[in-house]
């Protein structure tokens, strides 16, 4: 009664060969949505109850001597079970048919208790356990790992981590590179595979190697906490290829770019202009991540060894934390943010962030709207795809790398929030050793040429 293919359960029952010309059916089977055994068993007895009530009408009927036409047709008979398979809701309410009970012999043993075997661990609740409850998770990787999953479950339905292996893996991918880039940004009613089609159909741009690559990699590092937990014997999500044709590769501002960003007008949004040249600026002259920049906290403002510094550090009450072990660091304020006036938004900020004019997003990630004005005023003005707000980052490590060579590298290394790129023993031990002074002097090395930032934030 119960069949399984790939990593979803079906109904299958014969039709009685009396019954074949008249229902026009040899088999029916249906799909029964779901890949837990113990929920395709609830929704197969639903199944094999109806089909049991439409073989005795029919019988009844052909007794009777009646029309074909008067005998019910097996997809219309089968059409409320189908509805009630699309909403997990509606299953629970149908009450299970109830065998009659059968006369036990007198001599017959009680037969012994079996023990109930484990549940199999469903993919939404590894994404539950592993991610979304994990106090140690940052912001950004509950918000990617979240969406990840939630486009795999919608393609392909909720199942055992145990039995999703490399054809849905790679049946997965070869989805994601067909998905149109407008996907969620929209309200539709369409399936992932009706979005495809029309994509193609209509000749809209596809999801980039990046964005199919970072949905692979979030469910990767969530199928390496359970391969450490032998709940999975391997990981499917590893060894792909993502290289479809000619790929955006990042890079620095040029002094024209700069100066076209800066005088252009800021658009329409929920962040005040203002904000935009505080970020732009702080970006410019530090090299930090927008996400570092805009979870600055008041008291990330601090003076160390007589030197106003950013400290980038975990906020655990938040969920926000930085990307990697090194992203927790101490960068000191340029002088060109002291001069605009930097150092007194501490003192007028209404809350306990550094950065006025932000929003937290429902999935408590600060700065999302002000990414999207970004883009929408950087595609106004024309400027390439190959620069972007990350892009500060790229300015900012390539003028310190073609900087005095009183700089050295694992300076900028920890400036950057880097791994140190020598991973000699010297560079383990003392990494931490390095000063305040000798970071000061790594930032003062940024420059840009006069009034590019003419307008500051005031």
């Amino acid at each position: 009664m119960l069949r399984i293919r790939g990593t979803t359960y079906h109904f299958r029952r014969i039709v009685p060969p009396a019954l074949r010309s008249v229902l026009n059916q040899r088999e029916i089977w249906v799909s029964l949505k779901t890949g837990y055994q113990s929920e395709a068993r609830k929704r197969a007895s639903l199944f094999h109850a109806r089909t049991t009530e439409l073989f005795d009408e029919t019988f009844r009927a052909l007794a009777e001597g009646q029309e074909r036409p008067a005998i019910p047709h097996v997809r219309d008979a089968l059409n409320d079970l189908h509805r009630l398979v699309d909403s997990a809701a509606g299953i629970e309410a149908v009450p299970l048919p109830v065998s009659r009970p059968r006369p036990r012999p007198q001599n017959m043993r009680k037969a012994p208790k079996m023990q109930s075997k484990p549940q199999p661990l469903l993919l939404s609740q590894a994404l539950t356990r592993f991610v979304l409850k994990n106090p140690h998770t940052s912001a950004d990787t509950r918000k990617a790992t979240q969406r990840a999953v939630e486009l795999f479950l919608q393609a392909f339905g909720d199942a055992p981590v145990s039995i999703i292996g490399g054809e849905k893996a790679g049946a997965f991918r070869d989805l994601l590179f067909s998905l149109p880039v407008s996907l969620g940004k929209r309200k539709s009613s369409l399936t992932l595979t009706e979005e495809a089609d029309r994509a193609k159909k209509d000749g809209r741009p596809t999801l980039s190697s990046k964005s199919v690559k970072n949905h692979m990699m979030r469910l990767s590092a969530l199928w390496n906490q359970l391969l450490q937990r032998e709940l999975v014997k391997k990981n499917p999500w590893t060894g792909w290829s993502f290289e479809t044709g000619s790929k955006t590769i990042r890079r620095s501002w040029t002094t024209q770019e700069l100066q076209t960003l800066m005088t252009g007008d800021w658009p329409r949004s929920s962040v005040p202009e203002s904000t935009f040249r505080i970020i732009t600026m702080i970006g410019a002259y530090s090299g930090l991540r927008l996400g570092e920049i805009c979870h600055l906290r008041t008291e990330d403002l601090q003076t160390i060894d007589g030197i106003p510094c950013f400290v980038i550090q975990p906020h655990t009450k938040d969920g926000w934390s930085p990307k990697t072990d090194a992203g927790t660091r101490t960068v000191p304020v340029h002088s060109k943010l002291i001069e605009a006036g930097f150092l007194k938004l501490k003192e007028t900020v209404d809350g306990p962030y550094l950065i006025p004019g932000l929003n937290m997003s429902k999935d408590g990630v600060r700065g999302t709207a002000f990414g999207r004005s970004f883009s929408t005023m950087k595609t106004h003005l024309g400027l390439p795809a190959e620069i972007t707000f990350h892009s500060f980052r790229h300015s900012v490590s390539t003028q310190l790398r073609n900087a005095s060579a009183d700089i050295r590298e694992i300076w900028i290394d920890r400036l950057l929030g880097h791994e140190a790129t020598h991973k000699s023993q010297g560079t383990s031990t003392y990494l931490s050793g390095i000063t305040t002074a000798n970071l000061k002097q790594t930032v003062e090395a940024i420059s840009y040429p006069d009034g590019i930032f003419k307008k500051g934030w005031n």
